[in-house]
């Protein structure tokens, strides 16, 4: 282990080299915003959102490009939720900052296709006054305090009137619902005591091991494509700087519940709820962590998750972050609908809030060229799944909106045994046990396991559907699969009552054959 002492002067010697950090005082960071918000109008704004218990003031930026059409674009949040002590995520989202603001063309296209909203202080007393995690009354806007904070069933945190912080967070997710949140984390000064910490311009060279999409602590906090971690590790990568991939480089599983005994083998971080997973919870935005060490690493990773945003992500048709899916049954998804991302946030944030309710069911086992897919919104519909063929024919006769013929026909036309069902329930989660979960349309993908796949007939409740962005189908080729998606608006789902039964017929572009015979040498000696 090296002495105290050697390391001190080590950090020192650094200091000396590189000179000193620049400590930001709370009345440069207000000069520089209203700096910026004077140099940058129109591309910028700046509200107040909130302030500390001690009065000091909360500030939330919004870049974009005013001249291309608000109902295009997506919706990016950007925070530094446990700045404080680690003050290199919020010193990284001001150089974020500067880029968004300036000329470069990256920086532009992402003005022209998202709206993007930064709060680079949360924590106003603990960045500029102690260092410490928390506010004045020890509350993490970071970690919340965990999840004995929340209600999870409204999703609100209980003591926010001790939390402004937290209060200002909360506004700010809620009414953005974002697509994509990446909250920067950095080089902390939390192992130190107060009496310990000194000059706080002294620890230049003072860095951590950088890590990229999730935290040390909860490995919930993650995106749930490890592609979009993946692309920002790459980013950094092409600017000289690697990252650590929690349990893929330790080579270990992660840990659950049940598994205390062994638990040395597993992964250190826990599942947890932190307040970055709200927005997760509530709206279905896709979360990442970075820790940053070196500003310009964050700048480059914050710049590979904006390009996400601005692209096509792999397997689907429409440029945004891949937040699309709604709820999933072994390959077959519930998802957004819309004809721009104005239209798809309302979709989501509605379907999201409500799948938990929805039934699902697919024939079962599958066969080659043909699929089938229901979805049951509300109780009467789901009262009408069931894995029994002629149980489900029989259910859904003479429901107004189903031609139960055709699907009989489709049914009775193929080799499967059963339908396979996985029941919704009823839940009073965001208040939605009585709302009508498809005002805002919604959506169905089905993914023919072969590229260039030829779609013969599809349609809904028996009804052929034409090919159309809007009440109709779309096929399109993506990982690899022909993907089919579905799309119907409100007015168009209502007409269905809760019932949504999609069957497909296709022609694969192959005959793939199953089964394999022995070698004829040993078929010849079994015939002796």
């Amino acid at each position: 282990m090296i002495p105290s002492w050697i390391a001190v002067f080590s950090l020192l010697l650094t200091s000396v080299k590189a000179g000193p950090v620049h400590r930001l005082t709370a009345d440069e960071y207000e000069a520089t915003l209203s700096y910026w918000k004077e140099k940058y109008d129109p591309i910028l704004d700046i509200e107040r959102i909130g302030e500390s218990r001690e009065g000091m003031g909360i500030f939330l930026l919004k870049i974009t490009d005013p001249d291309s059409p608000a109902g295009e674009k997506q919706h990016s949040l950007i925070t530094a939720l446990h700045g404080g002590p680690e003050r290199s995520g919020t010193t990284a989202t001001m150089h974020v900052i500067e880029w968004l603001l300036s000329d470069a063309e990256d920086a532009k296209l992402t003005r022209k296709r998202q709206e993007v909203w930064i709060i680079p202080i949360i924590n106003p007393y603990a960045y500029f006054e102690t260092d410490r995690f928390g506010n004045s009354l020890k509350i993490d806007p970071y970690t919340g305090g965990g999840v004995s904070n929340w209600d999870l069933k409204t999703m609100t945190f209980k003591p926010i009137d001790r939390a402004p912080e937290m209060a200002a967070f909360l506004k700010v997710v809620d009414e953005f619902q974002p697509e994509a949140h990446l909250d920067l984390h950095g080089t902390g000064l939390q192992e130190y005591g107060d009496d310990q910490l000194g000059k706080r311009e002294r620890y230049q060279g003072q860095i951590m091991t950088e890590i990229t999409g999730s935290a040390y602590s909860n490995y919930v906090l993650r995106p749930w494509d490890w592609r979009v971690t993946e692309a920002m590790i790459r980013a950094g990568n092409e600017a000289g700087f690697p990252s650590d991939r929690f349990e893929a480089d330790a080579q270990q599983l992660l840990y659950g519940p049940g598994l205390e005994a062994i638990v040395g083998q597993h992964w250190r971080g826990r599942p947890q709820f932190y307040s970055a997973q709200y927005g997760a919870t509530k709206y279905h935005t896709l979360i990442a962590a970075l820790e940053v060490a070196w500003e310009e690493s964050g700048l480059v990773r914050t710049k590979g998750w904006l390009n996400i945003g601005n692209a096509v992500p792999a397997g689907e048709n429409v440029v945004g972050y891949p937040v699309d899916r709604m709820k999933a049954f072994v390959g077959h998804f519930v998802t957004t609908s819309g004809t721009n991302a104005a239209e798809r946030r309302k979709s989501r944030v509605e379907l999201w809030q409500c799948q938990s309710s929805f039934s699902q069911a697919f024939l079962y086992p599958q066969t080659d060229g043909r699929s089938l897919y229901a979805v049951a919104t509300n109780a009467a519909a789901r009262e009408k799944l069931d894995s029994s063929h002629e149980t489900f024919l029989t259910n859904i006769e003479g429901h107004p909106s189903v031609d139960a013929s055709a699907i009989r026909e489709f049914i009775e036309s193929g080799p499967e045994i059963k339908i396979a069902v996985e029941a919704g329930k009823e839940s009073e989660v965001f208040g939605t046990a009585d709302r009508n979960a498809t005002e805002h349309g919604i959506g169905f993908r089905l993914r023919i396991p072969y590229q260039n796949a030829t779609v013969e007939r599809i349609a809904l409740n028996g009804h052929p559907l034409e090919s159309a962005e809007m009440n109709g189908y779309r096929a399109f080729q993506g990982n690899g699969f022909t993907q089919v998606q579905v799309s119907l608006d409100g007015e168009t789902a209502a007409k269905s009552d809760g019932l949504f039964v999609i069957t497909l017929s296709y022609t694969p572009p192959v005959k793939r054959k199953i089964g394999w015979t022995p070698p004829a040498a040993v078929l010849e000696k079994l015939k002796q």
